[in-house]
């Protein structure tokens, strides 16, 4: 081959293998280019909601894992029912996902909730008179006819069962006071939560010489019946705030009461409760209180109080529980257990055999709803061997709204009395 041909195929060798190099480079440039198919495919918008159930169990109460043992140890973690919300588009990495919790709020015993639950009453007014709905109806006949009676043996093993609790707490009406059916001037600021009101008919009347000023004879608080339908066993009744310092110790006077039970802290992210006690002596309208002693237990601490009015003085019993958190469970049972049972002798032993006993938390319904329930069911699984924790519910509901306020609460109330129920047990054995 001639040299010119020579350098003419080598031209063309060379051209062609350019134009293959090209061809390659463009192929992989439009690849790379390309988005690759998803793994798997996406909606534009896909929400799913997740609820969490509480994620306690019995033996959390009790320090050891056997059912059988009833002391307790290790602590209860937080158990708000939560409503999840996970928003999941097809732009968002799942490795990033967020999810919003909204149902602390919104759940039933909530301060939203009970706001939602007051301000659509579905009552109608006519006449003179107060005509209850359909709904109402429905909801005061569930409140004086519920009832489910257990034996010890039954209320063990339900006390395990955290879903049907569950859905027998929802089934319980609420009961909470539609606001219209106050109307006094100045009533907010006399009341701690503006959505929780003491229920008309067995609320707490104070006696004041001014019989044109309504107000000065409200207290936001409820006589509560006891064991047996018994009535005025107790006083639930909100923690006072300073401008009801005055009416709480008139009410204390007025109903000659021998005990307070407070289960709140003073602050808990805020306040709850106004301090009401001096450290020594103070005088509210003519009541001397005086601190004689103060003992401190375990989980609570007792103060010795002498009420003196003109020349009638009378001794008084403070318990103060502080192992309780706001709208929750205390991290052991038997020490609530027990300061009910101190509380029921100490009452006993009182000097007013037939007063009531004045319980008191934050709002007065949940804390206070909780002790007062497991008073009144230890009386009854003693003296009957069998315990109708719903229907004690019920009735607390009817006598002050919202008592027992959350569906953790109710599970602890069974979990307390399941160990009661074995304390009995094992004294009758012995």
């Amino acid at each position: 081959m001639t040299t010119v041909g020579s350098v003419v195929v080598s031209y063309i060798l060379l051209s062609l293998a350019s134009l293959g190099l090209l061809f390659v480079g463009s192929l992989v440039w439009h690849l790379l280019r390309a988005p690759p198919d998803p793994p798997f495919p996406l909606q534009e918008d896909r929400r799913q909601s997740v609820s969490r159930q509480p994620s306690f169990t019995y033996s959390e109460w009790t320090e050891d894992k056997n059912e059988d043992d009833f002391l307790d140890l290790d602590p209860v973690p937080e158990t708000p029912v939560f409503d999840c919300v996970m928003d999941i588009k097809a732009e968002t990495d799942p490795a990033t996902l967020t999810v919003k919790s909204v149902g602390l709020q919104e759940r039933r015993g909530s301060n939203v909730s009970l706001t939602l639950d007051m301000c659509t009453p579905g009552c109608s007014e006519q006449g003179f008179g107060y005509v209850m709905s359909p709904r109402e109806q429905s909801a005061r006949e569930y409140l004086q006819t519920a009832s489910n009676i257990l034996t010890e043996e039954e209320l063990h093993k339900k006390a395990l069962d955290p879903f049907i609790l569950q859905a027998e707490f929802f089934e319980i009406p609420m009961n909470f006071v539609d606001p219209k059916e106050y109307d006094i001037p100045g009533l907010v600021r006399k009341n701690r939560y503006k959505t929780i009101l003491p229920n008309p008919h067995s609320r707490v009347c104070l006696t004041s010489a001014d019989q044109d000023d309504p107000l000065s004879s409200y207290i936001n608080a409820n006589y509560i019946r006891g064991y047996g339908g018994e009535e005025k066993v107790y006083i639930a009744t909100q923690g006072p705030i300073v401008n009801t310092v005055t009416d709480f110790w008139r009410m204390v006077w007025q109903e000659r009461s021998p005990i307070i039970v407070m289960i709140t802290n003073i602050e808990e992210m805020n306040e709850k409760c106004t301090e009401y006690w001096p450290e020594e002596q103070v005088t509210y309208e003519g009541i001397e209180i005086t601190v004689n002693r103060v003992i401190q237990a375990d989980d609570y601490r007792l103060r010795l109080i002498t009420l003196k009015k003109g020349e009638e003085v009378r001794n008084l019993k403070h318990y103060w529980y502080t192992s309780w958190p706001d709208q929750k469970t205390p991290d052991q049972a038997p020490p609530l257990l027990q300061l009910v049972l101190e509380v029921e002798e100490a009452m006993q032993s009182a000097e007013e055999k037939n007063a009531p006993v004045i319980v008191h938390c934050s709002a007065g319904i949940g804390r206070t709803g909780c002790f007062i329930a497991t008073s009144v069911c230890c009386k009854q699984l003693k003296n009957e061997g069998i315990v109708d924790i719903l229907r004690t519910t019920c009735q607390l509901r009817l006598d002050r709204g919202g008592m027992i306020q959350t569906c953790e609460q109710y599970q602890f109330v069974h979990h307390v009395m399941s160990l009661y129920g074995k304390q009995l047990s094992r004294a009758a054995e012995e």
